[in-house]
């Protein structure tokens, strides 16, 4: 598969954009060094303290006794063997060829017992030490790292940095995410200033499909297309949803079926988080109670042939055929068609003026296009950005750039400023740059206090 520019735009994007990221990385990402080696030692007094009550579990003294001097308590496999197959505990979680249990995660979680929620949480203190804060500090000269960014390397068409991998710094676990991100400060009397794109894939994707019903949920601020699937998938009125119950619908159901996931891996995905999570309705009822009053009394069978009606399965297969054949039957239609052009084509144009050529999976194919030109929008308000800062001689640093978000090293007395140019290119200047550009352009600030550190940050308000 190989990617090339159709249109002299395409090309100065990629230019520009390069010498952009190469200034990114000449700026380089303070870091506070000593808060670094102090949490690692601290975190690594934790992972001792975890070990030794993981040995003196009962379980750990059965899989010393299977195992012997043989014992690793961060093998995996040796813990799958352990927990399901001499324990027999229940676990329909297998690996990649379907040969034997897996230990990951998500089995680990399901089984949701005192010894894998240690384990678990021993694991994460590691990855924290050795991976995120180890990168970081193996990366540090004089108090900054300054991370490869590059727009060659990643097949969808998005951004991507290493020494150290700036676009893994890890989000989603709460745990891990203030251990590193505290360790990220901004210069002396500045604040770090991120730029978050809403909605930018969705939005890229309904440029493409241009499906009424879309269009409708993000040009009207008072419809939201996350909260209506998470009130299907669960059954709820309005007035029992909670953010939780939405949070699982917008990410384990709709994202995943926009990128190409199914029912069977949805349902599932949904169902742990439900226990995994305790989910309860706005009146405090556990979710779980509420789906068997609704006749959903079990996950399912896990066989697409064999699907108990009054299942969780059955249920969501219901919502997925409603999703695509009714709510957005135009979006199926287009994805139907681009996929059947590329197979007589070979090839397929973005938006951006980018040609890709070569063997691509149907999956990827659907989702490449839409990734990319998301990208391409944060690639060109990045460019433009730096050349207002430039223009107004201002001492604002862009520092990184995370998938859909931008960050930038900002002196106090020029933040309101900062923030008034970057929403003035991103809402209006890029929409005027590309016409096919058919809905708003929404960016989500996120400030620092002056000197505090990257986890600190909250919703600015001005």
């Amino acid at each position: 598969m190989k990617i090339k520019a159709t249109k002299l735009d395409a090309y100065k994007l990629l230019h520009d954009g390069s010498l952009v990221m190469a200034e990114m990385e000449r700026n380089g990402i303070h870091i506070d060094v000593e808060y670094v080696k102090r949490t690692q030692k601290k975190i690594q007094k934790r992972i001792d303290h975890l070990t030794e009550e993981l040995k003196q579990h009962k379980i750990y003294k059965r899989w010393k006794k299977e195992y012997r001097n043989k014992t690793k308590i961060g093998s995996r496999s040796q813990l799958a063997d352990v927990l399901f197959n001499i324990m027999k505990m229940p676990c329909e979680t297998y690996t990649k060829g379907g040969a034997r249990h897996s230990a990951d995660a998500d089995a680990l979680e399901d089984l949701n017992i005192p010894f894998t929620k240690k384990y678990i949480q021993c694991e994460k203190l590691k990855k924290a030490k050795n991976t995120y804060l180890a990168g970081i500090r193996r990366e540090v000269v004089d108090d900054y790292i300054h991370p490869n960014f590059n727009l060659h390397l990643v097949t969808t068409f998005r951004g991507q940095s290493d020494h150290p991998n700036f676009t893994n710094i890890p989000t989603r676990d709460p745990l891990i995410k203030k251990l590193v991100r505290r360790s990220i400060i901004p210069r002396p009397g500045h604040c770090i200033v991120d730029l978050d794109f809403k909605g930018s894939e969705v939005c890229a994707a309904s440029w493409y499909h241009k499906d009424p019903t879309m269009l409708e949920y993000i040009n009207d601020k008072t419809k939201d297309m996350h909260g209506d699937m998470a009130r299907q998938i669960y059954m709820l009125p309005k007035k029992l949803m909670t953010k939780e119950i939405r949070y699982c619908g917008k990410n384990m159901f709709v994202f995943p079926q926009f990128y190409g996931d199914w029912w069977m891996s949805c349902a599932r995905s949904l169902w742990r988080a439900m226990n995994i999570l305790n989910l309860k309705t706005a009146k405090g009822l556990p979710l779980k109670e509420w789906l068997e009053r609704q006749d959903i009394l079990c996950l399912g069978t896990h066989d697409s042939k064999n699907i108990n009606p009054k299942s969780f399965e059955a249920h969501l297969k219901n919502v997925e055929d409603d999703f695509w054949n009714n709510r957005f039957c135009v979006y199926q239609e287009w994805k139907d068609n681009w996929w059947e052009d590329y197979r007589k084509k070979g090839s397929f144009q973005m938006l951006t003026g980018f040609e890709v050529e070569g063997y691509i999976n149907r999956k990827n194919c659907i989702n490449y296009p839409v990734q990319g030109v998301a990208f391409h929008c944060l690639l060109w308000c990045l460019i433009r950005i730096q050349q207002l800062l430039r223009k107004y001689k201002m001492k604002t640093k862009l520092i990184g750039q995370i998938h859909d978000d931008a960050v930038a090293d900002v002196p106090a007395k020029e933040l309101e400023n900062y923030i008034e140019i970057a929403t003035d290119v991103i809402t209006k200047q890029l929409r005027k740059h590309w016409p096919w550009i058919i809905t708003p352009m929404r960016i989500e600030v996120e400030t620092t206090e002056i000197d505090g550190s990257w986890y600190s940050k909250k919703p600015w308000k001005e």
